[in-house]
């Protein structure tokens, strides 16, 4: 059956450049930083992130989501990426934002690239969870999403999930769901922490080193009214939650990929687990 589930996992993967319809960057996404490291190609089809020495680079939706279906193809810096961090987050920006993140930690040549994946609600998040992944990411664009409504947060990774968080508000448990968020990504240089605790530094004789994005696609509400870009008809993402499929995908992959669970790390939490950690 493992067998089985991993074969299903790298079939999706092969296949996920034909699962979305690509947006345009030049309509979409606007270049924040970088002084040229950042570049729309392709007439908007294509958007390349690098970084070297003197700075790494980002981007930023046009426009603000409150709740969606949000996918981004993505192919991460390849060789030698250890003190590299390539970032894809939804954010509001503030001292009490919310935010829902995908953070990709480089590694040096042969060894796995660890996702990082954190939610916050009002400024609060601690909430960690990290990820090998089953192919290399470097090789080949892979569709990373994220599905945020009302009833949770579905991480996924070429359609298969692989973190649920579930919306608890009405336990006391803080839940983004009053604030539009934006869409960000940057590529940038965290050799102080990021591999190894900052015992392995970046290699800048391999830099420039670059990211690469496609086919952006947003099934979302755009704004605090909770005006969507489509029609209710497709709209099936807005009650979207795991059907038993995907319960099965995410035990699977969590049992077999999962490296960090705040849940689990009792050192950091002596004084007992965050209380959405022990609700189903």
């Amino acid at each position: 059956m493992k067998k089985m589930l991993h074969l299903i996992l790298l079939i999706l993967s092969a296949f996920s450049g034909a699962a979305l319809a690509g947006g345009n960057f030049n309509q979409d996404f606007v270049i924040t930083w970088g002084e040229g490291r950042a570049k729309i190609l392709d007439d908007g089809k294509l958007l390349t992130l690098s970084l070297d020495k003197a700075s790494g680079s980002g981007f930023r939706s046009k426009k603000q989501y409150l709740f969606g279906k949000i996918d981004m193809q993505i192919k991460l810096v390849a060789g030698n990426s250890a003190g590299t961090v390539t970032t894809y987050y939804l954010s509001s920006l503030g001292s009490n934002h919310d935010e829902i993140d995908f953070e990709f930690l480089g590694n040096l040549t042969g060894e796995p690239y660890i996702l990082h994946t954190n939610v916050f609600a009002q400024g609060k998040g601690n909430r960690e969870q990290q990820f090998y992944l089953w192919f290399d990411p470097t090789k080949d664009f892979h569709t990373y999403s994220i599905l945020w409504n009302p009833l949770g947060i579905i991480f996924s990774v070429d359609g298969t999930p692989i973190r649920h968080f579930k919306n608890h508000e009405s336990k006391g448990i803080s839940y983004p769901q009053n604030q539009p968020m934006w869409i960000f990504s940057s590529l940038w240089d965290a050799e102080d922490w990021a591999t190894r605790g900052g015992l392995v530094k970046t290699d800048w004789t391999q830099a420039p080193f670059t990211a690469s994005y496609k086919n952006f696609n947003a099934l979302a509400c755009t704004s605090a009214s909770g005006s969507c870009s489509n029609n209710s008809s497709a709209n099936s993402w807005f009650s979207q939650s795991l059907d038993n499929p995907g319960i099965e995908r995410i035990k699977w992959v969590q049992k077999n990929y999962m490296i960090y669970n705040y849940c689990t790390d009792a050192k950091r939490f002596p004084s007992g687990f965050p209380p959405e950690c022990s609700i189903i």
